[in-house]
């Protein structure tokens, strides 16, 4: 299953035998003594050291184009679509039976599983969302940030929904802790579950119906949560430092205004 996206959008061989016919043994000789051309020893080493140079610049390139820090603030939701985002959905189910515009606003039923994520990856960065949970249902659920994001492995489980990232909880009640997904791994202990790190401070987010400012800060290969400017949890020595950002649907509504970056120098 793949993530989809609806977003708007030679030669010809000369008679060398001619100079094998009988009567032209000496025009033979001749060629091979004076017109045979000599090739210049080869330098290995020095050709390989070279190879080397050029396919460390590539790879260095092309991280370097994965990767990016923004120069300046980026609005990742420019508030009428999905421009610079794809979807990733369990059973590769439509995208657009969850996630819909309008208002300015990005409105997922939370249901089935998934989530949306940008095509850009990134390294050293704030990013910013602020959601809230409808009043109009029984119970608040879910939602988060999965950072450092990598590329969904074609032959994986359609269990394994996040593939390799670090999930920053958005569960109503539990904004502030983290998940490990896909072999993530950090230097502080896993305390919940098989995977996950319990938020060091009491709650902080916003009441059901009124809005939750959700932050990231993604420093290099740690990662803190901080929830209306209250710092909740950190994870430091990951072993990854850049990717994808999603935001997860999982398990019921909600509603998102604003998904920005900043960057970090």
């Amino acid at each position: 299953m793949s993530a989809r996206d609806f977003a708007g959008n030679g030669f010809e061989k000369s008679g060398a035998n001619d100079l094998l016919k009988p009567g032209a043994r000496s025009e033979q000789k001749f060629v091979q003594k004076h017109l045979t051309v000599r090739r210049p020893a080869r330098n290995f080493p020095a050709m390989k050291f070279i190879a080397t140079i050029f396919i460390c610049l590539a790879a260095f390139l092309g991280n370097a184009q994965e990767a990016g820090t923004p120069a300046s603030h980026a609005e990742l939701f420019n508030g009428k679509d999905f421009t610079g985002w794809t979807f990733y959905m369990r059973s590769n189910a439509a995208p657009e039976k969850t996630w819909s515009i309008s208002d300015g606003m990005v409105h997922c039923t939370g249901k089935p599983t998934g989530y949306m994520r940008t095509l850009q990856t990134y390294g050293n960065y704030i990013v910013t969302a602020e959601w809230r949970f409808p009043t109009n249902v029984a119970k608040a659920v879910n939602t988060g940030v999965c950072v450092f994001m990598q590329d969904r492995d074609p032959n994986a489980s359609p269990r394994d929904i996040w593939g390799h990232c670090i999930e920053c909880q958005g569960m109503h009640g539990h904004m502030g802790d983290f998940w490990l997904h896909g072999g993530a791994t950090v230097n502080e202990p896993v305390n919940m579950g098989k995977t996950g790190i319990k938020m060091l401070q009491p709650s902080n987010e916003s009441p059901v119906g009124e809005w939750t400012t959700f932050q990231c800060i993604c420093r290099s290969n740690t990662v803190e949560i901080i929830v209306n400017g209250k710092s909740m949890n950190k994870v430091t020595g990951s072993n990854l430092s850049s990717g994808y950002i999603g935001i997860q649907s999982e398990g019921g509504p909600f509603d998102l205004h604003k998904v920005s970056l900043e960057p970090l120098n």
